[in-house]
């Protein structure tokens, strides 16, 4: 319990600071409401059916381009780091593609879809897909070399050194894929629908600073904050129960 405690501290401790500063003068109230405020523009939104709307089309994009990553990153992830001739030939390619913004796709994402869902479906399977492939290269290319001899030796086929050698040593490296493709799949998400125009939270929030309502923005923005914490708390969860047979996982166990 300590730890959900102090994290509960320090954050009551940030939305006092918040308060205080605007209304000691520090920084500009216009433009930096206090924390009462953007709470009770929250709640003001929370009565609103457009921002349920904006929220499900949020949620929709993010996981619609987080599951479609994930699969393709771990199919292409085990297929090319079984084949040692595949991933040298694709290795320089993967290095060549992984680092471009995503964000730089976005003329390219508007002349193909518009700036409906497709256009930032696009932005979050390209950058999500890239978290999840090289965890699993990684992970597949950690097998123990004496047990990929072992399984050779008892002739076992390609389905089975995949699911009793190859999966149980790469699993750890995927979740990680996973979690991380988690968060980079949300910022990619409602920075679509900022720059795009894509309906859904970053859409709303763009809107609320247009039209100088500073506190509903603050309050949308505390939202996707939210959002990213409980996506953080879901997919740490998971983690813990996926991986419950891992020594790393059960040495956090309490004694």
């Amino acid at each position: 319990m300590r730890g959900p405690l102090l994290g509960l501290t320090g954050l009551a401790a940030f939305g006092g600071l918040l308060e205080l500063l605007p209304r000691a003068g520090l920084v500009p109230i216009a433009y930096a409401p206090p924390s009462s405020r953007i709470l009770a523009a929250l709640a003001a939104q929370a009565g609103r059916p457009e921002f349920w709307n904006a929220l499900g089309d949020t949620l929709r994009t993010w996981l619609t381009g987080l599951a479609v990553a994930v699969v393709a990153g771990l199919v292409t992830g085990v297929v090319v780091g079984s084949v040692p001739l595949l991933r040298e030939a694709t290795s320089s390619t993967v290095e060549f593609l992984r680092p471009i913004p995503s964000v730089a796709l976005i003329p390219l994402a508007v002349l193909l879809y518009g700036t409906g869902m497709r256009a930032t479906l696009l932005l979050v399977v390209y950058a999500s897909f890239w978290q999840v492939l090289v965890q699993v290269l990684h992970g597949v290319a950690d097998v123990d070399p004496v047990a990929r001899e072992t399984a050779q030796a008892y002739r076992l086929g390609r389905v089975a050194r995949a699911r009793y050698l190859v999966w149980p040593t790469a699993l750890p490296y995927a979740v990680t894929g996973v979690r991380l493709a988690t968060a980079v799949a949300l910022i990619l998400t409602i920075t679509g629908e900022l720059v795009i125009g894509t309906p859904g939270l970053g859409h709303e929030i763009a809107v609320a600073q247009t039209s100088g309502a500073v506190p509903a923005m603050y309050a949308l923005v505390v939202v996707t904050g939210l959002l990213g914490v409980a996506a953080n708390l879901l997919t740490r969860t998971a983690e813990r129960r996926v991986l419950r047979w891992h020594p790393a996982i059960r040495s956090e166990a309490p004694a």
